[in-house]
Formats: C-alpha cells, structure tokens, sequence
C-alpha cells in the first residue's frame, strides 16, 4: 500500500499482527496481556465508587460515552476512516452487547449488593467458562492438558482467595454473585466472537463498540434515572471518567491485540492477574478486608496463569 493512502478501518500487517505461529510470542505480547489485566482489574473498584450516586443504568451509558468520544478523538488525530457498512457495525453491535452492555448491567447491578473484592474474584472465572466453551463447542483452539490444569489451578486459586468466610456468607447475596457468575460466560463467548474482528484495527472496533453501547442505553438512562436529577459527588465523576478511559477504552484495544496475538484461551487467562491487582486495588480504594489466605491463593493463581500461557511446543523441545 503507498504511504500516500489514507489508513483505513481494515488493520494492514502494520496496524494489527495476525495470529503468530505458535511458539512466536514473546515477551511484549505477555506485557500486553499484563497491561490488559491492571486495565480491567480497576473496573470494579472504580464502579463500587461510581455506584454510590450514580445509578448503574446511566453509569454504564456514561462510561462507555466517555470511552467512544476519547478513541474517536484519537482516530481522528490518527487519520483512520471508520467502516460505514452494515457488516461492520452488525459485528460491533453483538460485540458490545455480549462483552460489555449486557454483562456489565448485570454486574454493575449486582455490585450494589456484592464487595467489590468479590466481585474481582467471580467475574475472573471467565478463562474457566472460555476453556469449557473452547473444548466442548467451537474447538478452534487446541485445548491441551496443560491448559486444563492451569484452569483448575485458577480455579482453586480463586476459592482459596474469596475463602470459607465469604463462601459461608452467600446467603443475601447469593442471587447477585450467581449473577455475577452468569456473566462471565458472556464474557467467554465475546472472546471467542471477537476472534471474527481480526481484520478490523482494534481502536476502531473498540470506538464502535462503546458507541453503540453507550447510545443503546442512553435511552433507558434518560427516561429511567432522569440523570439531570442526579447529585453525582466528585469522586464519583472522576472514577466514571477514569473508567471510560482506562478500563473502557484502553482496555477493550488491548483485548483485541491480545486475541489477534495470543488467541482465546491464554487472553482469558489475564482474569487470574486480575485478583490480585484487583482485590488491592478493593483495599487501597475502597478500605475493604482481604482474606487471611490470600498469599496461598496468589500461588495458585500464578500457577494457572503460567499453565495457561506458556506455549506447549516449547515444553516439547526441552
């Protein structure tokens, strides 16, 4: 392509790498998946922020508003002519309802009820529900024993986090946790959906995305939460501005580098790095307590996310 055309939507070799062979990652593709994971795991302390004087409805509209303008802008800036055609716009529609619209009104909801640390823990089980899809369904990745290890690992880790007392203390909040735990299986099915956007540039599938989820729920927001009524603090603003930038829009480009480099299984491995980052975030921000067993949860975690990520042709040559 001469340099003289315009970027487009598309993603050139330049803009968005295809799937690597394996054993060709290294070590910037895993600082992706990092940064992907303290990116998402600010989320739910900055909603538990949010929450206080800001109802979910309207808070997601604004966030993902928020979210859309900034990538916008940048898109702009960078010259890139975003896609008028149905299919694009079909794709970033199903896109954002199942990875964004959907579960996190159900989260966000469910988040009035439910500590913040919790819900860091329950929605990191995405990879379990990703690795159970990927097997039992679509197969379009190898699902190695490694990887099925790695998941239990995680899984047990995520137990051993959230521990005996928080499991004794379902009770009242149990329908919100199972919902919880419901939508991370929508999660899991986004980032196997996702893998249909590769040709797109990972900005412009993020800005269309939160677009139309913003403007979706703009509606309900204005006839439900009537938000010229709201009395929303400072603090409040200021984490919803946050989480539109960092978590929204940040966030969602690095998911879509991370799918298009690592594939489905190992980005969904990033929700165990999120426990971590996620519960201190919880303790910083918002003063909650952290389970005794935490530094035995983290070990087990840290071995599942290793199982998960490290690349099985390489065990092989050793």
């Amino acid at each position: 392509m001469p340099q003289s055309t315009p970027p487009t939507a598309r993603a050139t070799a330049s803009q968005l790498p295809s799937m690597p062979a394996t054993g060709a990652r290294n070590w910037r593709d895993y600082a992706l998946l990092v940064a992907l994971a303290c990116c998402w795991s600010s989320t739910y302390p900055l909603a538990k922020l949010a929450l206080d004087t800001i109802p979910p409805v309207t808070f997601i509209s604004a966030r993902s508003l928020i979210a859309a303008a900034f990538l916008f802008a940048i898109l702009w800036m960078r010259g890139v002519r975003i896609p008028t055609d149905a299919k694009a716009w079909k794709l970033f529609a199903v896109q954002q309802l199942i990875n964004s619209t959907f579960p996190f009104l159900i989260i966000t909801g469910s988040q009035l009820y439910v500590p913040a640390s919790n819900t860091v823990v329950l929605a990191s089980t995405t990879p379990i529900f990703a690795f159970l899809i990927t097997s039992l369904i679509t197969r379009h990745e190898p699902a190695t024993l490694l990887k099925l290890l790695g998941a239990l690992f995680g899984l047990a880790g995520t137990i051993v986090i959230v521990g005996l007392d928080a499991l004794r203390g379902f009770g009242s909040e149990i329908v919100a946790e199972i919902a919880i735990l419901l939508a991370t299986i929508s999660f899991a099915c986004a980032t196997i959906f996702g893998l249909r956007l590769s040709e797109y540039d990972p900005m412009v599938v993020a800005a269309g995305s939160l677009l139309f989820g913003g403007l979706v729920l703009l509606p309900p927001s204005l006839i439900i939460d009537q938000p010229w009524t709201l009395h929303p603090t400072p603090t409040a603003i200021i984490a919803t501005v946050v989480m539109g930038i960092v978590s929204s829009a940040l966030g969602l480009m690095l998911f879509y580098m991370c799918l298009g480099r690592l594939g489905t299984l190992t980005t969904n491995a990033q929700g165990y790095l999120r426990i971590p980052i996620g519960v201190g975030l919880s303790v910083l921000l918002l003063g909650e307590g952290v389970p005794s067993n935490l530094v035995l949860g983290l070990v087990l975690v840290m071995a599942g996310v290793a199982a998960m990520t490290v690349p099985t042709e390489r065990l092989k040559r050793r």
